[in-house]
């Protein structure tokens, strides 16, 4: 069941308390899935982007780090900050699991055991097809923000707390592999 194929990729969906939340993230995942050319099971081997030739890291391994410096990130916030800089825990790690949900239908395999940018994502990049998936299944405006604002999109508007705290934990994992000093 497909349900329980995205359960089991995504073991972090049980960190978000609020079960309303946690089934509507969990409902976006297994939505992308039934649209998608993509089985549950080629995230785990595809690449977590086609900007890096032959990259090392696959999606899931980068999207499951991404969630976990999220979290991480939000609780030393909270720690530190404590009530000066409010932030929702759920809606951050939702919005984390959630940033790149579209790229399931940006990306296609290409015949040869590989992945490359389908006709739609040619079109319409992952932020967006987040962002319609992420409505589609009823979520709160606050995660389709962060899904909105995760990548270079975001940088025309404000971002939320919780969306600045994804779209860092994005790209301090994904920047290395594209502008690493090499000593």
């Amino acid at each position: 069941m497909l349900r329980d194929e995205v359960k089991r990729i995504w073991p972090e969906l049980e960190w978000i308390s609020d079960p309303d939340l946690r089934e509507r993230t969990t409902d976006c995942w297994v939505r992308a899935c039934e649209l998608s050319p993509l089985k549950p099971e080629d995230l785990e081997s595809i690449p977590f982007t086609l900007k890096v030739p032959d990259c090392p890291v696959s999606f899931m391994a980068h999207k499951r780090l991404v969630v976990h410096v999220s979290r991480d990130s939000a609780r030393s916030m909270r720690e530190f900050f404590g009530v000066a800089l409010p932030l929702d825990l759920d809606v951050v790690v939702a919005g984390a699991i959630l940033a790149d949900v579209g790229k399931l239908l940006e990306y296609e395999g290409d015949g040869a055991g590989g992945s490359r940018q389908s006709a739609r994502g040619k079109y319409v990049r992952h932020p967006f097809t987040g962002v319609a998936l992420a409505m589609e299944c009823g979520l709160p405006d606050a995660v389709s923000h962060i899904i909105a604002t995760h990548a270079g999109e975001g940088n025309m508007v404000a971002r939320s707390t919780e969306a600045w705290i994804v779209h860092h934990a994005d790209f301090m994992t994904f920047e290395p592999f594209v502008k690493r000093l090499e000593v």
